[in-house]
């Protein structure tokens, strides 16, 4: 855009109000254009506290509910299969509880029984954890709901009668432990107590 201004005009323009020139009396060919926008201010952005880190104990009671929910998933998958090898046990179990998972599913695979249906592990709770040991671990006690579980004869698919008197929901307590792999459900014992 060009301005014309006459020589007196320019003189009287200093380098402080080099701004103002549209506003002495200089003239344009051209119509003013809009003033410019302004910057806003700028705003300090203040950093929300971070929030606190999680307590480790906390940490691992949450982890290790999480494993023994997913290790109950995995037994069913055992326990439904007429090949007893469905499941990803090693995944959550070792030790005695993955040694009683393989121990259960032979003895039903001999006796050609499969058990079909949902496990339900009821409110489980980490009722302690001890996270300072070399091999870290939480004890969860939960209530087992088995009612859903159905035993069939594995070559006909018919249902089989189980003993009435058993318990089909029960207190059971398990130890979980965090090996170099993972949190594993190594022990669960049924404490013959309804829930």
């Amino acid at each position: 855009m060009t301005r014309t201004c006459n020589r007196q005009q320019w003189r009287k323009i200093t380098l402080a109000c080099a701004t103002a020139v549209l506003a002495v009396g200089c003239t344009s060919n051209e119509p003013a254009s809009p003033k410019p926008p302004t910057t806003p201010a700028a705003t300090t952005v203040t950093p929300e506290p971070s929030e606190k880190p999680a307590d480790p104990a906390e940490t691992a009671k949450k982890e290790a509910i999480v494993t023994y929910l997913s290790h109950w998933k995995e037994v069913e998958k055992r326990y439904a299969d007429k090949t007893g090898k469905a499941g990803d046990l090693k995944r959550y179990a070792a030790a005695a509880a993955l040694a009683q998972v393989e121990q259960d599913s032979k003895n039903m695979r001999e006796k050609k029984v499969l058990l079909l249906g949902a496990v339900t592990v009821g409110n489980p709770v980490a009722v302690s954890a001890d996270i300072n040991r070399k091999i870290p671990n939480v004890i969860i006690s939960s209530c087992l709901d088995i009612s859903r579980w159905r035993a069939l004869d594995a070559d006909t698919q018919k249902p089989i009668d189980l003993p009435k008197e058993r318990l089909l929901r029960y207190v059971i307590k398990t130890t979980v432990e965090k090996w170099p792999e993972g949190w594993r459900v190594i022990r669960d014992e049924p404490q013959d107590k309804k829930c």
